[in-house]
């Protein structure tokens, strides 16, 4: 299992890259894997052979006005574990919360 962190947008398409990228992550939203998107990426969680190809035809669609796109592609690969998109988060925020416990500032 693995978590990918992914950034898509079209070259030489104006100053707004909105509609493009809302495109790309429908398509994420639509795989039913589990995803998140933040300012400048989307994850998504899954085997490869699961994550692949929604990336894929996210960025074919972002290139489907005919430009040239750019990709960004990160993965985090922890074979046998699970659920880590959220997992992860949730050790930071443990962590952060024991250091204020231990340390009496918030």
């Amino acid at each position: 299992m693995a978590v990918f962190a992914f950034s898509v947008a079209p070259l030489g398409a104006g100053e707004s890259v909105t509609d493009s990228v809302a495109e790309a992550v429908r398509i994420v939203r639509e795989s039913g894997l589990p995803n998140r998107t933040t300012s400048m990426f989307t994850e998504i969680e899954g085997e490869w052979d699961e994550v692949m190809p929604v990336i894929q035809r996210a960025t074919e669609a972002v290139g489907n006005g005919g430009h040239r796109v750019s990709l960004v592609l990160k993965a985090d690969i922890r074979p046998g574990r699970t659920g880590q998109l959220e997992g992860k988060v949730a050790r930071v925020e443990e962590a952060l919360a024991e250091d204020e416990s231990a340390t009496g500032h918030a």
